[in-house]
């Protein structure tokens, strides 16, 4: 029980705080401490911060499996229609309160189809959308931390100051999506196709690359990153 205190003081938190209420003080408190926002030749200012989001990242997965674990185990998940097959490319996305993504049962979304979804502001960190269908679909500020979105089609996405800290995007279709103020600090973008992602304003990049792996990757200009 200690220890489950200590997650909600590192977040600022009282005990007992709404899933929404932990979710918003992480955003809060990245934001303050992303490593991007410090002196570049200040190491120790580095250091401290990446061990700071560590610790609040931490803090926040600890208590959403609390949030999880104490919440009522009787609801079975959401149905296809029952004319429609039981295949994962089959999968229509209905209300987002109630949607597959946003349940802790379903990490596996393998193939999922959720083209123009509204998934704004969700937490989808660590699921498996492997080859999903995201295209159109509203990603804005929604957490994408570890997710696997590797092979995925994004095409024309809105993923505006989205979370993807660390995410696996390799080989993923991502043109003419909508970049900016995203986070891909770490994320791994070998040979995704990025041409004509909106990422920056003029000259200016919007985009926290911090540590992105962009090997053979198609850029917003066209030219491959070697």
């Amino acid at each position: 029980m200690k220890e489950i205190e200590q997650y909600y003081k590192v977040l600022g938190l009282q005990i007992g705080a709404s899933l929404e209420e932990i979710n918003q003080a992480y955003r809060d408190l990245a934001f303050i401490w992303h490593p991007d926002r410090l002196p570049k030749d200040n190491e120790r200012l580095l250091a401290k911060a990446v061990a700071k989001l560590q610790e609040i990242n931490h803090a926040r997965e600890q208590l959403k499996s609390v949030q999880v674990l104490s919440k009522p185990s009787s609801r079975t998940p959401v149905t296809q229609e029952k004319t429609a097959p039981s295949t994962a490319t089959n999968y229509r996305y209905r209300r987002p309160s109630q949607s597959q993504a946003e349940r802790p049962y379903y990490r596996d979304l393998t193939g999922v189809d959720l083209r123009g979804a509204n998934l704004k502001e969700k937490d989808l960190s660590g699921r498996k959308l492997i080859q999903a269908n995201l295209s159109y679909a509203d990603l804005s500020d929604t957490f994408l931390h570890k997710v696997n979105l590797e092979q995925a089609n994004l095409f024309r996405a809105n993923l505006f100051r989205a979370n993807l800290l660390e995410a696996n995007l390799r080989q993923a279709n991502l043109q003419e999506v909508n970049l900016i103020g995203a986070d891909l600090s770490g994320a791994d973008l070998t040979e995704a196709d990025l041409s004509g992602a909106k990422v920056g304003a003029g000259n200016r990049i919007l985009v926290k690359l911090t540590g992105t792996i962009l090997r053979g990757a198609i850029l917003p200009d066209g030219s491959i990153h070697p």
